[in-house]
């Protein structure tokens, strides 16, 4: 018998036979993984596995390939907080689902996990939470090798009128050395950069290009798997809550 003890943030659930049900985890120091809850269908136990909630974990199984069980202690839930806006429920759903289909299974990733769980306690606050997600989409293409140098131009060595990134090499460009590929660079914006006030505009502009690495960089090398709608319902949650602001 295998077993080991962890924490983690639930990414996903779905039932399995008539009373379990089968979550997927981001765990601290075991990555992504899956086992079965028994009984985790319950009227009672059920609200404890919602995606986003953290919880304590004991996995086991007979061998290390098996897919296993998990013991679970609910340690903090955060659907009240996701459903008291639009924002915060489309913040979860986008970060559980990207995390789901991004993460190699059984991989630890201590610093995306801590990153991960920081974002999340910033749930219900509108004010902060767009700019700490797009740190966290910087941060997750930098765990995965997909990162973007931003310190200077990749055609002249130059750091200074950095307005665009190369789609190729995720590297920034200046506006003179641009030339003919303009229409093909992304844009870079001040705060992608680090720089500069963080108003919603500049931030959408900014996950349009961590977007593109995310979707056809990092998604393409695992099998070219589309970019989850839960991430554009919260672009869009995100710029209604610029609007009314």
């Amino acid at each position: 018998m295998i077993d080991w003890t962890d924490e983690g943030a639930i990414l996903a659930s779905r039932p399995f036979g008539e009373t379990s049900v089968i979550i997927e985890v981001f765990c601290a120091q075991h990555g992504r993984h899956a086992g079965v809850v028994r009984g985790g269908n319950s009227r009672k136990r059920s609200p404890a596995l919602q995606p986003g909630a953290q919880v304590s974990l004991t996995w086991k199984a007979r061998l290390e390939s098996h897919l296993g069980t998990f013991a679970v202690e609910p340690l903090r839930s955060r659907t009240a907080v996701a459903m008291r806006d639009r924002l915060s429920l489309a913040g979860l759903n986008a970060v559980c689902a990207i995390l789901a289909h991004v993460l190699p299974e059984r991989e630890a990733h201590v610093p995306l996990y801590q990153r991960t769980i920081s974002l999340l306690d910033l749930l219900g606050q509108g004010d902060v939470w767009p700019l700490a997600y797009l740190r966290w989409e910087q941060a997750l293409l930098d765990e995965m090798g997909f990162g973007m140098d931003l310190s200077r131009c990749a055609v002249r060595g130059v750091n200074q009128d950095l307005i665009y990134v190369s789609p190729k090499s995720g590297r920034a460009v200046s506006r003179e050395a641009a030339g003919e590929w303009v229409e093909r660079m992304l844009p870079l914006p001040p705060v992608l950069a680090g720089k500069g006030d963080a108003n919603t505009a500049d931030i959408l502009t900014a996950l349009k290009t961590t977007g593109y690495f995310i979707e056809h960089r990092l998604m393409r090398s695992l099998g070219d798997r589309p970019m989850p709608a839960a991430r554009g319902r919260l672009l869009d949650a995100i710029s209604r809550a610029g609007d009314a602001q």
